[in-house]
């Protein structure tokens, strides 16, 4: 672990619970995904500060920061950038997308249509994009933030289960606590206190925590006991299809980088535990395909079998 770990994680949380209040575990599971290297879902009703969580971590963080608004006339190469016609040289010359970010903010990413929807695939699994023949690396680090309003709402396309699955975590922001609410109002008298956030690390910095994640200690026992919850969605029988390894590979990494966000060079059966609901919850599928909008009943069966696998002294 590099000696300025603690110190640089924690400017980031400090930094960033400056204007998300009261949100304590959705600010320490988004730094998760940021350190694991993944991607991350905010999803619940419009106007909780979805969008405001994406924005802190951007300008917490000094590098590229791209944010697209999905509608249902987004096109794929809106989002990925197209060749262009040079009529100077009279030859195509590659115009990059929004997605050449560092941090990308997707806006409710679920209302546009599953073939837009689909152009991060590449990206968020790959770190390039392929336009025309062509292979474009994306800029490092790279982490898309997207934010979606729950399935049922008018004018919303379900996220594909291949695209669900590249999010490492899927977070619900809930409403504030009235206390919290007062904060908030009190807050935005002058404006809007994101706007007023500077940067506490750069990239590189990010690169090195994520690099430091990849260190953490994850003994046997751990190992054993991620892979019985992932066995344990598979054998249930109130789930068509269970946990695939993506998504045993997924639990381990965001164990690792909660561990190193704990401070400690190891995890520990809780770090599995309490990361094991929004790792897993959106990468099963019920019978009666009980999926997607009614995420609060999936994620309770998720907790139920967290409580019926042993934990290891």
């Amino acid at each position: 672990m590099n000696d300025n770990t603690p110190s640089w994680i924690q400017s980031l949380q400090q930094n960033i619970a400056q204007v998300v209040l009261g949100k304590a575990e959705v600010i320490r599971l988004t730094i998760i995904a940021l350190l694991a290297g993944e991607h991350v879902l905010l999803e619940d009703v419009p106007g909780v500060g979805k969008t405001l969580v994406g924005k802190a971590l951007a300008r917490s963080v000094s590098g590229l920061f791209r944010r697209i608004q999905f509608t249902p006339d987004l096109l794929p190469a809106d989002i990925t950038g197209s060749s262009i016609l040079n009529l100077q040289t009279q030859e195509f010359t590659f115009s990059p997308g929004p997605i050449f970010a560092n941090i990308l903010l997707a806006d409710e990413i679920n209302r546009a249509t599953p073939r837009t929807q689909s152009a991060l695939l590449e990206g968020m699994c790959e770190r390039q994009v392929s336009v025309d023949g062509q292979t474009h690396p994306l800029p490092q680090p790279f982490m898309v933030i997207a934010t979606q309003n729950p399935a049922e709402f008018e004018g919303t396309y379900p996220l594909p289960e291949s695209q669900l699955d590249r999010f490492l975590l899927r977070i619900p922001v809930g409403y504030p606590e009235r206390s919290v609410e007062l904060q908030v109002l009190t807050s935005h008298r002058e404006g809007e206190p994101v706007e007023s956030l500077r940067p506490v690390l750069d990239g590189g910095q990010i690169v090195a925590l994520q690099a430091d994640v990849r260190q953490v200690a994850v003994e046997d026992s751990i190992n054993q006991y991620l892979l019985d919850l992932v066995s344990a969605t598979r054998r249930c029988d109130d789930i068509h299809v269970g946990v695939s390894p993506r998504g045993a590979l997924a639990l381990y990494r965001a164990a690792q980088a909660s561990a190193l966000l704990a401070g400690r060079n190891y995890a520990v059966p809780d770090d599995v535990k309490s990361l094991a609901v929004p790792v897993l919850a959106h990468r099963v599928i019920t019978k009666g395909y009980l999926h997607g909008g009614q995420r609060e009943a999936v994620e309770t069966l998720i907790e139920r079998l967290v409580e019926e696998v042993p934990v290891p002294a």
